[in-house]
């Protein structure tokens, strides 16, 4: 029992002492192999320059390398904001910023230089004087005066068209002298259409000497011919009230005559006032009168 345990004891010591030689083989092994220096990188081979042959106006053949810069134009895009070349025409950009400052106040040069002021102010007066504050609402009424406007500027709008836009877009005249032929049929419509004495009464507030009215700045037109029209919508609707006043005079004078006198006029006095708008084909006389006002 002795002499075995003494044998297995020589094995396990003999088998520790191999893996302890096998391991230390194994370290100095990659030791050795990460103190190697690494190889150089082998520069590629560059591949045979190939020739372009260009001819000359002598017939000779000039021969390139295919690295070199072949004498050819080369392509170029150029993004910018440049005039159009005409004389005298501002730059693109500009023209930008007049459209867009155009477009930005185009309802109140549509409110301010044609006919929709006096129209749109007159049917309103029409739907007081009849006593019926929403009959017709007010897209109906805005929408009546902005076609009525339309139908009236239309000659003004054909000699717009045909003097400058059209021109203009023909490439006949810039941009400046276009405004300049645009600007005489409205300024003629507005001066038709405007009293004198609101067009001095702006001329001496701006100090202006003696002008002749075809030399008169679109800043005393403008103002001039937006004070006449509201005198005349005003004196239009003033004419309307007459008629349903004397309606309501006279139904008020039946109700106190009948001893009616919680009765409120108002609504008595409605009926017969529709009844009498319907009879006389008041829109159509409204309609005809406004027309009629603006044919000088």
């Amino acid at each position: 029992m002795i002499a075995a345990a003494y044998t297995s004891g020589r094995s396990r010591t003999f088998w520790t002492r191999g893996c302890r030689v096998v391991w230390s083989v194994l370290l100095l092994g990659l030791v050795s192999l990460s103190a190697q220096p690494a190889p150089a990188p082998v520069p590629p081979t560059a591949p045979p320059a190939a020739v372009i042959e260009t001819p000359t106006a002598g017939g000779a053949a000039t021969v390139l390398p295919a690295n070199s810069t072949a004498p050819s134009n080369p392509l170029r895009l150029n993004i910018g904001i440049e005039g159009s070349g005409k004389p005298g025409d501002v730059s693109v950009a500009i023209q930008l910023v007049v459209i867009m400052t155009l477009l930005t106040l185009a309802p109140s040069l549509v409110i301010l230089m044609t006919s929709f002021t006096r129209i749109v102010i007159v049917l309103g007066f029409v739907r007081t004087a009849i006593g019926v504050p929403s009959a017709p609402s007010n897209q109906i009424i805005v929408g009546l005066s902005l076609f009525l406007t339309f139908f009236l500027m239309g000659p003004v709008f054909d000699r717009v068209n045909a003097e400058a836009f059209q021109p203009y877009l023909a490439g006949q005249l810039n941009s400046g002298q276009a405004l300049d032929k645009a600007s005489v049929p409205v300024r003629e419509f507005m001066l038709k259409q405007t009293r004198t004495r609101d067009l001095e009464f702006f001329l001496q507030l701006g100090r202006f000497p003696p002008t002749r009215v075809e030399d008169l700045p679109m800043r005393v037109v403008i103002p001039a011919f937006v004070i006449s029209e509201l005198q005349t919508a005003f004196q239009m609707g003033f004419m309307l009230f007459l008629p349903f006043l004397v309606v309501d005079f006279l139904v008020s004078s039946v109700l106190m005559a009948l001893g009616m006198m919680m009765m409120p006029p108002a609504i008595v006095s409605l009926p017969f006032k529709l009844l009498l708008f319907v009879l006389v084909d008041g829109w159509h006389l409204v309609v005809k009168s406004l027309v009629d006002s603006f044919r000088v």
